[in-house]
């Protein structure tokens, strides 16, 4: 995929003192449209950067989705970049029975105002957190773990420096893409390992959390009633993941899974959490994927891995309506500071 431009990449932006710095690693997909929403609408966010990964569809697919996402909402001066188009070891595994052959079927997709950053998104994390102070940039991937993991890899000192990593994978009682893997660490399970056995502090944001995020008919409502076209973009979304999650999943409604791991670095006690040891199987013939969490007595002192238990659904719900409205209606005018759709390819 080749994305063509005539105009250099804008410069890092300055980030917001009183603001909790992110970088959104992520795979477009239907809930990372509304995380990237999210953490762009919520004043208590200083969104860094956007970096893209395979996952629930191709890299290109992913990509494209991720800046069609930023036009809708008006984002400015954030760079996207795309990152790895294959896991670390294992063939490409895709959803589209939950997402669609796009990867966000469902609402009508822009065309792109946001300039693609030329940097691969591996060098665009290192580059984020190498260049702010040590302890204050958090990595909130949405997604299969590679980029993380080879930034991590790539440059080990970036483990010291970040504050912590907030992801949306796993689960410790139930699976989705088997009966105890959940996607996002299934489809790269080597990457996974890596991230959880680095000493960065982790957050599991998994299943036993996210299927309680679930968007129901009133929450669908309140996000219409705010009649702006990202509004209206969030229910179209929510329409079509409510009918593949009901046949592929069974479930009466959609659980938005990625908006959970942004909802809590901008408010934790929106989610509850217990420190507990985890770790990836990589070998089970039949728990391949599995995040084993280890609830036996207390944690040991030196544990860096906790795991999201309970959520405040009207809270977290109230935080995602609230963005939208701050994002209210971006004009034409707003969205063509962006510059046009670009150039380096992705890699």
């Amino acid at each position: 995929m080749t994305w063509r431009t005539i105009v250099e990449p804008n410069p890092q932006p300055a980030s917001q003192p009183g603001r909790t710095k992110i970088i959104l690693d992520c795979d477009p997909g239907h809930d990372d449209a509304v995380a990237l929403l999210l953490a762009h609408g919520n004043p208590a966010i200083d969104l860094l950067a956007v970096t893209t990964v395979v996952g629930n569809q191709t890299l290109e697919k992913v990509t494209r989705n991720a800046l069609a996402v930023g036009t809708i909402a008006g984002i400015t001066g954030v760079p996207f970049a795309a990152g790895c188009g294959r896991p670390l070891v294992r063939s490409i595994e895709t959803a589209p029975d939950i997402h669609g052959e796009s990867g966000m079927d469902g609402p009508a997709l822009p065309e792109s105002t946001i300039e693609l950053d030329p940097r691969h998104a591996v060098d665009l994390i290192i580059d984020t957190v190498m260049a702010h102070e040590p302890g204050t940039v958090t990595l909130v991937p949405t997604a299969g773990l590679t980029n993380i993991a080879l930034a991590a890899r790539k440059e080990p000192r970036i483990v010291e420096r970040v504050k912590e990593v907030v992801l949306m994978g796993g689960g410790y009682h139930v699976g989705n893409w088997s009966a105890v893997a959940e996607f996002n660490i299934i489809i790269d399970p080597e990457a996974a390992h890596i991230v959880f056995n680095e000493k960065w502090p982790v957050v599991m944001v998994g299943l036993d959390l996210t299927h309680q995020a679930l968007a129901t008919p009133d929450v669908v409502e309140k996000i219409a009633a705010i009649g702006t076209k990202p509004a209206k973009f969030v229910t179209e979304l929510m329409d079509f993941f409510a009918h593949t999650y009901k046949d592929a999943q069974g479930f009466d409604f959609p659980p938005v899974h990625d908006p959970c791991a942004v909802a809590y670095v901008i408010d934790p006690s929106i989610v509850s959490t217990r420190k507990v040891p985890v770790n990836i199987e990589l070998q089970g013939t039949l728990t391949l994927g599995m995040t084993v969490a280890d609830f036996r007595a207390p944690a040991p002192a030196d544990c860096h891995t906790s795991v999201a238990v309970d959520l405040d659904h009207t809270k977290f719900w109230d935080l995602v309506t609230d963005a939208l409205v701050r994002i209210g209606e971006p004009s034409d005018a707003v969205r063509r500071e962006g510059t046009a759709l670009t150039a380096g390819g992705v890699k």
